[in-house]
């Protein structure tokens, strides 16, 4: 038996011996009376009784061990030309004084903190102040329109919020605060306090007695200090929003002592990271990704993390290997489309920088295919990790472990499951199928430590989102197809429910058609991902116009428009095409399918369920005016 299954085994046959083994490496203001609480199945709760608190985990405990000197944080902005270096000592006193100010500010255990900032340090000192007094951080994608600001001000109810004058992007200004004041001016949650990093990039309007200047108030509070709250290990840490196929954003709830301890153990198992290693995950601050490996895995386990403010290409296609040279990066975390989009560039931007401090690129976000895995291989000249996880799951499901055990490398596959995941492909009635056939990806309870508690003030929507899949069994619905082969190898063929994954970000199509459907010319419209070749997918949407309405480029620049306003322009339609009907069943569902099926020129299957077959040759001929048949 090798290393892998002797670990799997141990965490799944011995769950409390496993977990209080890794949970025994942190701190623990007072240890945990139960390690896995299954006593509301299936809301698991780990870790039952103890205190502690992620901050102080993070970064007091290393500045207590001698380790202060050491760096924490490494600034790279080529948007602004600026870098800095922040060791922990330095990152203890910001936090502090930042903590004192939420305080000064009224926020204390349990208060809401909405973050609409850029990729700046400030973000990451935020989100430790905010989890040094037990407030619950929401962290926004500083790129989402008002609107989408406001929805999450409302559904997260806070009562402060942090934003900055402006972002960049390609050298073009993202004005922050104008859209926050935006936002403010729709949400129903009137929030009083409003902290702004001023970074001198845009003018802004200032508020009086609403707008606080985070520069001023850190000059009060400089050299204060802020005891850390012991808080429950079930005390929320953050709420992370991800789009549902309902339209409206699901507050991922995560967990304080359990999500700490799983991120602490994955950044050595997983992610084979060793003391003194710098560390970079090229995503951001406002996905999953940035939380758990941008800001508090790396510094749970006393690493150099990387802070990086600008885009793969920008100012040229070797960025990226000049930040790896330059700060001598032993693993890299991106994802498929970044690949895919530097795969466009010669090799000599790879060549013309020392990467030999690259141990290994881990990738995920969306399924990675076999020509861009091989190019990063090769180009690269190291591992390249395929692995896969979810908003929910927090941390890797399926994963190559190089600190457990390297194993055989299959293109297209993320290997196997990581320790403390059962992962099976079932049927649609939740029987397990034959290896080698396509099925659903679930996950057999219990889930191990670090995952989500539930959705924020709905468990209803939880467990009918994830646990109701299959009304006779109770296994957690990822959401996925995927095959297990016969060397329980798993690969993760894409979403079986109603999401688009564009470049890793999920955008539910629900909210896309609602959007659409209420232009005034619009009488009803499908929203479908299809292929694309640099973004994994790409939007595409087909839309019924009301009668006395005819189609032109007038209307259809107004939907594209309309969606980049709402949701931003990440969920930019690459195509809007008119269309008499849209293939429905009888009972008057859309045909997804069959939209995507004719997009991609894939066989169309069993149609006997079709209301009106014309409804196809309206498709078939809007995909023609596409040009992607």
């Amino acid at each position: 038996m090798g290393k892998y299954e002797e670990v799997m085994q141990e965490s799944l046959g011995e769950i409390d011996a496993f977990w209080t083994r890794q949970a025994e490496k942190l701190f623990w203001f007072k240890k945990w009376d139960k390690v896995l609480d299954q006593t509301r199945e299936p809301f698991y709760r780990y870790f039952e009784g103890g205190l502690t608190n992620m901050c102080y985990n993070a970064v007091d405990r290393h500045v207590e061990a001698g380790k202060g000197n050491r760096p924490a944080i490494i600034w790279e902005s080529p948007e602004t030309g600026k870098s800095r270096t922040i060791n922990y000592s330095e990152l203890l006193g910001e936090v502090n004084a930042f903590a004192a100010v939420l305080k000064k500010l009224g926020v204390g255990k349990g208060d809401g903190v909405l973050i609409y900032l850029p990729m700046i340090p400030e973000t990451m000192v935020a989100m430790l102040a905010c989890a040094r007094i037990g407030a619950i951080h929401s962290v926004v994608f500083a790129g989402f329109s008002f609107e989408a600001v406001a929805e999450r001000i409302d559904d997260a109810g806070v009562k402060l919020v942090i934003t900055a004058d402006a972002g960049k992007r390609k050298g073009r200004p993202i004005p922050l605060k104008s859209i926050v004041d935006k936002a403010l001016e729709i949400a129903e949650n009137k929030v009083g306090k409003v902290l702004v990093v001023d970074r001198g990039i845009t003018d802004w309007k200032r508020v009086q007695e609403r707008d606080f200047i985070l520069s001023e108030e850190i000059a009060e509070q400089h050299g204060a200090k802020v005891a850390p709250v012991w808080l429950p290990s079930n005390h929320p840490l953050y709420l992370m929003y991800t789009s549902g196929t309902t339209g409206r954003p699901k507050g991922v709830v995560r967990d304080t002592g359990a999500h700490m301890v799983a991120l602490y153990c994955s950044v050595p198992f997983i992610y084979g990271c060793k003391e003194g290693d710098v560390y970079w995950a090229t995503s951001d601050f406002g996905w999953t990704v940035g939380h758990s490996y941008i800001v508090y895995g790396p510094l749970l386990f006393g690493l150099t993390t990387v802070v990086y403010e600008g885009t793969p290409d920008y100012p040229d296609p070797g960025i990226w290997w000049k930040v790896v040279e330059k700060h001598k990066v032993n693993v890299m975390f991106s994802s498929p489309t970044a690949m895919r989009m530097l795969r466009k560039f010669p090799s000599s931007w790879f060549k013309k920088h020392d990467l030999s401090s690259l141990r290994y690129l881990f990738l995920a976000g969306e399924p990675l295919d076999e020509p861009t895995w091989r190019w990063a291989k090769d180009s690269l000249g190291k591992p390249v990790i395929d692995h896969y996880w979810q908003t929910e799951s927090g941390w890797p499901m399926l994963s190559n472990m190089p600190g457990i055990e390297m194993l055989e490398f299959r293109p297209g596959s993320p290997t196997k499951p990581v320790y403390g995941w059962n992962m099976a492909v079932v049927d649609n009635k939740g029987d397990e199928i034959p290896r080698g056939k396509r099925g659903l990806l679930v996950v057999r309870p219990p889930l191990p430590p670090g995952t989500f508690l539930t959705l924020w003030r709905d468990d209803e929507r939880y467990l009918d989102a994830y646990w109701r899949h299959f009304p006779d069994k109770l296994l957690f619905y990822t959401g996925d197809f995927a095959i297990e082969d016969k060397d329980g190898y798993f690969w993760v063929l894409g979403r079986a429910d109603e999401v688009i994954n564009v470049a890793g970000h999920r955008l539910g199509t629900r909210e896309i058609e609602e959007i659409i459907s209420g232009h005034p010319a619009v009488a009803e419209a499908s929203a479908v991902g299809v292929k694309d070749e640099l973004k994994g997918q790409a939007i595409v949407a087909f839309a019924v116009l009301k009668q006395r309405q005819e189609p032109s480029d007038e209307i259809r620049k107004s939907i594209v428009k309309l969606v980049r306003e709402k949701i931003g322009p990440v969920a930019t339609p690459r195509d809007v095409q008119f269309v008499k009907m849209l293939p429905k069943t009888r009972s008057g569902k859309v045909m997804r399918r069959v939209l995507i099926g004719l997009c991609e020129g894939a066989k169309l299957g069993d149609l006997t369920t079709l209301e009106d077959g014309t409804s196809v040759d309206e498709i078939k001929r809007a995909v023609e005016n596409m040009g992607i048949k």
